[in-house]
């Protein structure tokens, strides 16, 4: 497997324990250490092993098997270590405080997401466009009637 594709397993079965904010460093051009950082936040020690255990499971379903787990115990920030890729599972708290994504800065970034909730989302500003826009015309007709 590619460790393109092994960070995109890994992100979706983060997502599959609903972690949130989850995003894909793509490093490959910044470093040697690693190819991909995947990047993940949680609200509680509880959630942060639930999602490593799933990453660690999804991850054995593949063949891969990371050599290195960091954190689990205090549940705060677990990393798992895959060699071209590592996973970085945060409390909120501590991925703001150490905010990966500003220091790797240079670094391509993929969003991960449950799709139907983006295209929900989507919808709903979309819609809110349309409204602002039409209330917009609304305004502007009684304008000029004047």
């Amino acid at each position: 497997m590619t460790s393109k594709n092994l960070a995109k397993v890994l992100a979706n079965a983060a997502l599959s324990k609903k972690a949130y904010d989850i995003t894909i460093l793509d490093l490959r051009k910044l470093t040697t250490m690693t190819d991909y950082f995947v990047v993940c936040s949680v609200d509680s020690d509880t959630q942060a092993r639930a999602v490593a255990d799933e990453i660690k499971n999804e991850s054995l379903e593949k063949g891969e098997t990371s050599v290195r787990k960091e954190g689990y115990s205090e549940g705060r920030w677990i990393l798992l270590d895959y060699m071209d890729v590592v996973v970085h599972v945060f409390h909120k708290e501590m991925r703001e405080f150490y905010n990966l994504e500003k220091l790797w800065g240079d670094a391509k970034i993929e969003y991960v997401s449950d799709e139907p909730a983006s295209k929900e989302k989507i919808a709903r500003t979309r819609l809110k466009i349309d409204v602002v826009k039409e209330s917009k015309k609304k305004t502007t007709r009684k304008k000029t009637a004047k």
